[in-house]
């Protein structure tokens, strides 16, 4: 399903993106990002699609952290 950097998250892909933002529950990633804690949630559980801007702001995120400035 992962087939380009713009197709939509995994419920693991999103677990391993909030761990190296160093969000530590739902509702501190969905104040960060401007969603609901419910939304979270259900990403997390897969029941439904991350968004992919949601998924694409993530991905860059962690991307910047990892970067040497």
């Amino acid at each position: 399903m992962q087939d380009s950097p713009l197709a939509s998250m995994s419920p693991d892909e999103l677990r391993t993106a909030m761990r190296a933002l160093g969000y530590r529950t739902h509702a501190d990633l969905a104040g960060a990002i401007g969603v609901s804690r419910s939304s979270i949630s259900l990403w997390m559980e897969g029941k439904v699609g991350v968004p992919r801007p949601v998924a694409m702001l993530l991905r860059m995120l962690v991307a910047a952290q990892r970067r040497n400035f």
